[in-house]
């Protein structure tokens, strides 16, 4: 019988090694290369700028913007994140077993962002086509201006959700404290629950029924300036 080979992942130590020394070995990386990062211990801008299928598993807590930027990385943190973590994303997987502090996603084009516990403010905030998926809640102001894309939340939203909403669709289980301006609740079509199944699929809640979510979207209002409408802006 042929032997397989078998790829081992390239382990890097940060209580040992400059942060700058190991996002330029990530970005020099053979293109199909998996990685380790030891001993993270809360530093920020952690395996950014990616532009590579490689994979990087961060083993602990990281701060601000880790995998901000990234196009194609397979990038999983067994830890918390700080602000901004997967910011302006535009391809890619990042995974966040933990919580996320505010801002998660921000600006992100593509890819998809998954954090298994909660997320604070503003996660998703003028996402651009990103799909995020929030395993717990999420704080006040999440989706603002959110123009394209999906943020599916299983817990409950803070005040504000999806202000000044443009054309990105938010799938609630729970309750939000408060809708923002311009968003409101929408039907939810055959389209909806399969679009829905398949990103819970995606991000391993392969137990929740669709049934019990509700789609929000924006009410088209605030699209253009309207005098009767300016106290809303």
């Amino acid at each position: 019988m042929e032997e397989v080979a078998t790829i081992s992942a390239r382990t890097y130590d940060l209580a040992k090694t400059t942060l700058r020394e190991v996002n330029s070995a990530l970005h020099a990386a053979d293109p199909t290369g998996e990685f380790v990062i030891d001993n993270p211990a809360g530093a920020h801008n952690v395996a950014v700028g990616l532009d590579a299928e490689v994979k990087v598993t961060v083993v602990g807590h990281v701060g601000y913007y880790a995998a901000g930027m990234n196009q194609r990385a397979e990038i999983t943190i067994e830890g918390n994140a700080g602000t901004g973590v997967a910011e302006n994303m535009m391809s890619g997987t990042v995974w966040v077993k933990g919580n996320a502090s505010q801002s998660a996603g921000a600006t992100a084009h593509g890819g998809l962002l998954v954090i298994e516990g909660n997320a604070a403010a503003r996660c998703g905030i003028s996402m651009k086509g990103v799909d995020i998926v929030v395993g717990g809640d999420v704080g006040h102001m999440s989706a603002f201006m959110a123009q394209a894309g999906r943020l599916v939340i299983r817990g409950n939203a803070g005040d504000a959700l999806g202000d000044s909403i443009y054309e990105a669709r938010i799938y609630l289980r729970g309750k939000a404290a408060s809708l923002g301006a311009d968003c409101i609740a929408k039907e939810m079509r055959q389209e909806h629950h399969d679009e829905l199944a398949e990103l819970l699929k995606g991000a391993g809640f392969v137990d929740d029924d669709t049934r019990d979510y509700t789609r929000y979207g924006s009410a088209r209002n605030l699209y253009h300036f309207h005098v009767d409408n300016a106290a809303s802006y």
